[in-house]
């Protein structure tokens, strides 16, 4: 049989359980405008820089990921390196079908340029485009920058989307001693610096650098 209960104890069950389902109201809308109010985190995009000089005229025939093949030509001169990273919008999503070039100057620190009366050795590919994987990724072959006249160690980056161009900047060897002399690296604050100069690590198949790339898309 069930169990009645003391009309005063039903009468505080009562009261007590309206308590506890105000209380419940009071907390969720708190709870769902907390959920709400939760900021997306936004990045700082990658600081851009000049463009230079030496953007090819007109681009190579071979303009692929690897530099160290022009056509038929292998290239052997300079410290081998590979370059990837990545690039993301201000959310930190894959830019799907953003394309990455980078160009350089040789070992001996020559453009394929006009402008440098195109000097450069005629087996290293110069320049190079690719665009991101799926989940925004890049890679290149290519070599660890050299200093010229006037400049450190530097790789120029453009980053586009289709006819848009979202990024152009350069990327800087960490530790290099020419970069307190050069006179765009100086212009940056910290953060600045933090974000385009980087490692060329040591490994087992050469140098090894890491440029992670942030932009507006």
């Amino acid at each position: 049989m069930p169990v009645e209960r003391p009309a005063a104890a039903l009468s505080q069950y009562g009261v007590n359980r309206r308590r506890t389902v105000a209380a419940v109201l009071a907390v969720a809308p708190a709870l769902l405008l907390g959920v709400r109010a939760q900021p997306v985190a936004v990045r700082q995009p990658t600081p851009a820089q000049t463009e230079g000089p030496f953007y090819p005229l007109q681009l190579p025939a071979d303009a692929d990921a690897d530099l160290l093949r022009n056509g038929p030509l292998d290239y052997r001169q300079g410290q081998a390196a590979w370059l990837d990273g990545s690039v993301v919008d201000l959310a930190g999503r894959p830019v799907k079908g953003a394309q990455v070039e980078i160009w350089q100057c040789d070992h001996a620190g020559h453009y394929h340029h006009p402008g440098d009366g195109d000097r450069a050795d005629r087996r290293f590919q110069g320049f190079g485009k690719v665009v991101v994987d799926a989940e925004g990724r890049y890679r290149f072959r290519t070599i660890r920058p050299v200093a010229y006249s006037g400049r450190t160690p530097h790789i120029h980056v453009k980053v586009r989307l289709g006819s848009r161009e979202l990024l152009t900047t350069q990327l800087y060897v960490a530790g290099d001693p020419g970069n307190p002399r050069d006179f765009l690296w100086r212009q940056l604050d910290a953060a600045e610096r933090a974000a385009l100069t980087v490692p060329f690590v040591p490994g087992s198949d050469g140098l090894h650098a890491s440029f992670p790339l942030i932009v507006a898309a």
